[in-house]
């Protein structure tokens, strides 16, 4: 069974930065695709970033130049680094993680491509 946790959300103004972090079971990071998805009140959740087995990384085009996406395989962890913030970034945040062949390039954006998750972080961005 996987498990993630994800922390690092809080308030901060816009331009400023955060990194949350997510804590997976071990050997998670290394053998599944993971992502970062974002729900906002009355809003589908959307994919963020995600980053295959090797590293290959992909983008939502509203955080393209702002975030990146990153994994620790030896500590079993998965970051989400934001920076330059903007107040439509407030949302719960959310990790996901889906069992995945080594050779797969960048995983897809869709909720629905992945089967687990974790309860989710907050993040608020005051204008």
């Amino acid at each position: 069974q996987v498990q993630l946790v994800e922390s690092g959300g809080g308030s901060v103004q816009a331009g400023g930065s955060l990194r949350l972090s997510c804590a997976a079971s071990t050997y998670t990071t290394s053998n599944y695709c993971m992502g970062w998805f974002r729900q906002a009140p009355g809003k589908e959740r959307e994919g963020v970033a995600t980053i295959s087995r090797r590293g290959t990384t992909r983008y939502a085009d509203s955080v393209k130049g702002r975030f990146t996406i990153s994994k620790d395989n030896p500590k079993d962890t998965l970051y989400l680094y934001m920076n330059s913030l903007k107040p439509e970034d407030t949302a719960m945040y959310y990790c996901a993680a889906q069992p995945c062949q080594l050779w797969l390039g960048s995983p897809g954006l869709r909720q629905d491509e992945y089967t687990y998750w974790g309860q989710g972080t907050q993040v608020t961005v005051s204008s």
